[in-house]
């Protein structure tokens, strides 16, 4: 749910563009980067998260002690990874949000904190996700 918050409120108020100029560019310090590597994790998290739910649901009809032991460590894996993203995620957009100027947003600067704010909860969902594939 968080990573979905994330990449909604960068899809739809990331970008802006002034009166002057009708280019877009993205809310924080105009880094295309940032707006990018938000939508980005947000939406392969979304899509994991999809995965690793359908592998639960289908986890006790696997009799092979192989495979579930590679499902279960591919879990673990990957949410250590998405852990470590999210984080690096977190610590991007707050960087490029701390030198954006005030007096070009408007309205998208509470959908740029929510992206900011749901990235940190990431990173403690995907720790608990971590603790449980462990």
């Amino acid at each position: 749910v968080f990573a979905l918050i994330v990449f909604a409120c960068l899809v739809g108020d990331g970008y802006i563009s002034l009166s002057e100029d009708p280019h877009l560019f993205c809310v924080f310090n105009h880094n295309e980067d940032a707006c990018r590597y938000g939508i980005g994790i947000g939406v392969l998290a979304f899509l994991a998260c999809i995965f690793f739910f359908m592998v639960d649901v289908y986890f006790p009809q696997i009799s092979n002690t192989t495979d579930r032991k590679y499902l279960v460590l591919a879990d673990l894996g990957f949410s250590g990874l998405w852990t470590f993203l999210w984080f690096i995620g977190f610590c991007f957009l707050t960087n490029q949000w701390s030198w954006t100027r005030a007096d070009e947003v408007y309205i998208q600067a509470d959908s740029a904190r929510a992206a900011i704010t749901f990235s940190f909860f990431s990173i403690f969902s995907w720790g608990l996700l971590l603790t449980f594939a462990y």
